[in-house]
């Protein structure tokens, strides 16, 4: 099967934020095949494009998919992606996050394909020497998840100097909300990030949200944290891919709205959309959760042009709160 000419390699994209790629991919005239070994992705998700079910750490089989598609660049999310368990279990996330990449850079390199578009995270900053994050800020990793992130985007421009690899790494805050049709949305197991843990509290399937840390030096006491609407993700990534497909040299990019949330605030927000009040537990603080973790993006908007559609926290909750609802009525 010969690429068409615009046929765009999504690893990882059974999952979440991949997901939501692919179907910004298909909406803009891209086709996506979507390549996932499916450990914590799912194939409901996968409604844009190929599933092709491989692990890319098996460069014969992610060879073959790569004769066979030909793709003209490749988006980059498989990756373990718990920072708790990371700390618990580095082998897994080194040999999933690390050699994965290398596996998959190899086959790149292979099948001369030069433009990678990398789903990378602010924890490549660790805890932040200032806030707002912008790119020039030290990374300092404190965490395996973290580091693994790090060490790949250190291999992506290896590759780049090496044999010519143009890459976009976009390292993302929170990613919230889901898909504003309702078509997919976020669905971890477990799940650990804030807002679908408070809407689960909000349609009654958690006893209450527990809030960690209510003494950091912020205005209410807890975290602040930048919530970044998945679809602006999503056309981030479209937008990088672009950029490269017209020869724009390689980048590292933060995304996130240049203002955050705290925790309350998220709270407050969700019993407000929702109408649904529920238990909040104060608890102790978890090690390693910095105070506040804001972006700053302008250099993303001057690069790709790209500008943040749904930053409002209650349009994040409510495209959250109607896939919540759809979500685990049929599950």
């Amino acid at each position: 099967m010969s690429s068409n000419g615009n046929t765009v390699l999504v690893t990882g994209g059974a999952g979440y934020i991949g997901s939501h790629t692919c179907k910004m991919l298909a909406d803009t005239g891209y086709t996506p095949v979507v390549v996932d070994n499916l450990s914590t992705g799912s194939p409901w998700s996968v409604q844009w494009g190929e599933l092709e079910e491989c692990d890319i750490r098996d460069g014969e089989k992610l060879n073959q998919i790569f004769e066979r598609y030909r793709p003209v660049a490749v988006m980059h999310f498989a990756a373990k992606a718990y920072v708790g368990e990371s700390v618990e279990k580095p082998d897994i996330y080194y040999n999933n996050n690390v050699i994965g990449t290398m596996s998959l850079l190899d086959c790149m390199h292979q099948n001369s394909v030069q433009q990678l578009v990398f789903s990378s995270t602010c924890a490549t900053y660790g805890t932040p020497d200032q806030v707002p994050i912008d790119e020039t800020c030290l990374q300092a990793p404190i965490n395996p998840y973290g580091m693994s992130k790090f060490i790949a985007e250190r291999m992506m421009a290896d590759y780049g100097l090496a044999y010519g690899l143009r890459f976009v790494a976009l390292r993302y805050f929170n990613a919230a909300g889901g898909d504003p049709d309702a078509e997919i949305g976020e669905a971890h197991d477990p799940e650990t990030h804030l807002i679908p843990l408070i809407l689960d509290a909000a349609a009654g399937t958690r006893d209450q949200i527990q809030v960690y840390g209510t003494d950091y030096d912020t205005p209410d006491g807890t975290c602040i944290r930048d919530y970044i609407h998945v679809t602006d993700i999503a056309d981030a990534h479209v937008l990088a891919l672009k950029h490269l497909l017209e020869d724009g040299d390689s980048q590292f990019l933060n995304l996130g709205n240049n203002q955050g949330f705290s925790v309350h605030e998220v709270i407050a927000a969700a019993k407000r959309v929702t109408g649904r009040d529920f238990d909040v537990k104060e608890v102790a603080r978890r090690p390693g959760d910095p105070a506040q973790l804001v972006s700053n993006s302008t250099l993303a908007e001057k690069t790709l042009g790209w500008i943040p559609k749904r930053s409002d926290i209650d349009i994040q909750i409510e495209d959250a709160w109607r896939w919540h609802m759809k979500y685990y009525q049929h599950n």
